[in-house]
């Protein structure tokens, strides 16, 4: 029997108003031959096919819920509906699906079981930050979550510093968008005057808002990135 594919389907960021400022009308048309989907947030995931337009009723398709705790042996069986003919669309919460989300898992397997991955153009707010940002593009390093504790955040911001000025390298990290406040103000105390900072904020909706500073700069300014989805990148 052949093997069903299995597609990434980029979602958009945020509550812009219509898919088709940010999505491409081909993601539709694969979306409305799928009733099968991987999805990190089944309530997001609902939501966003139902605005497809998809001929299936929502209530009679599949959808496999994906977290960083998923067992394995669940994971891989997520892919069953592949090896039976079917082809499975892999949808992150918001943006493109495998990048700071868990379903790298699911592709590693599927590449395990020799099956097709299919990648969609879509959203992906880091490479749209660090396009902004008017930093090295060439090579960048994406460090996911700072650490929590305060010690070991000023240190690892110490380490991305060291960085910058040996490899000449962006460093790129995000936040929890509640704790977005305490990361910015460690930043504004540990980081040299000189430091420059990109804060990208709701990027790709009505209110993105994205602005490189030094840190010296930041520092008188006044800045509100309380629960919003924020992208923060450093260099020299």
């Amino acid at each position: 029997m052949k093997k069903g594919n299995l597609y990434l389907i980029p979602t958009t960021l945020g509550d812009n108003g219509t898919m088709s400022k940010v999505l491409p009308a081909y993601n539709t048309e694969v979306i409305r031959t799928l009733d099968v989907f991987i999805v990190e947030n089944l309530r997001t995931a609902r939501r966003f096919i139902a605005k497809t337009g998809h001929p299936v009723p929502i209530d009679n398709m599949t959808f496999y819920e994906l977290g960083k705790h998923t067992p394995e042996e669940n994971i891989q069986s997520f892919l069953n509906p592949i090896l039976q003919g079917k082809s499975v669309g892999l949808l992150s919460e918001a943006g493109t699906p495998c990048v700071a989300d868990p379903g790298a898992v699911v592709v590693n397997f599927a590449h395990q079981l020799k099956v097709k991955v299919i990648p969609l153009v879509g959203p992906n707010s880091l490479i749209m930050a660090l396009m902004a940002s008017g930093f090295n593009g060439q090579s960048f390093a994406f460090h996911g979550y700072l650490p929590v504790d305060n010690a070991e955040l000023q240190r690892k911001i110490r380490q991305m510093e060291l960085a910058i000025q040996k490899d000449d390298q962006t460093q790129l990290f995000i936040e929890t968008p509640f704790r977005n406040r305490k990361l910015f103000e460690a930043l504004l105390s540990v980081c040299g005057k000189l430091t420059k900072l990109c804060v990208a904020t709701d990027i790709s909706l009505a209110t993105e808002k994205i602005k490189t500073l030094t840190i010296a700069a930041w520092q008188k300014e006044t800045v509100d990135l309380h629960k919003k989805p924020t992208v923060f990148l450093l260099f020299k």
